[in-house]
């Protein structure tokens, strides 16, 4: 068998694996074995040491791609998972206090609704802005 059949099935059969244990990382593992076939297919001559050390540069270079780039990518936060926490949408806006801050506490109008909120003391009608959501409660600061 020539060594490019080889890499060729390495690589379907590291793909193939990783569709029944999860984790990722042995397809793209599976990947490198792949293109170390074509690298075979050209380079036929090549010898096992250096197939052995390019299938490793190959396997830990296409790991760290994935670790670093398209791992990242997928863990962006996306409109929906935000659905039943209304709060976290509530950061980084302003709203204006319907009843003074005192003592740290008061309330804001948000919408069509009145939400507590923790901050400095400030007056009725000061314009204040949403820095995190504590369950029920805007923690805010003066805008």
């Amino acid at each position: 068998m020539t060594a490019y059949y080889f890499w060729w099935i390495l690589g379907v059969g590291l793909v193939a694996v990783e569709m029944l244990v999860p984790g990722f990382f042995l397809m793209w593992i599976g990947f490198a074995a792949l293109a170390m076939g074509f690298v075979m297919w050209f380079v036929p001559t090549l010898g096992g040491v250096p197939q052995i050390l390019l299938f490793t540069a190959l396997a830990l270079a296409s790991c760290v791609v994935w670790w670093r780039i398209l791992r990242k990518k997928g863990n962006e936060p996306d409109a929906a998972s935000a659905l039943n926490r209304r709060g976290d949408q509530l950061i980084g806006r302003r709203y204006v206090l319907e009843t003074a801050i005192e003592n740290g506490r008061g309330k804001a109008r948000v919408g069509d609704s009145l939400w507590l909120v923790e901050g400095p003391d400030l007056p009725a009608g000061a314009n204040v802005e949403v820095l995190s959501v504590h369950g029920a409660t805007l923690v805010v600061r003066a805008a």
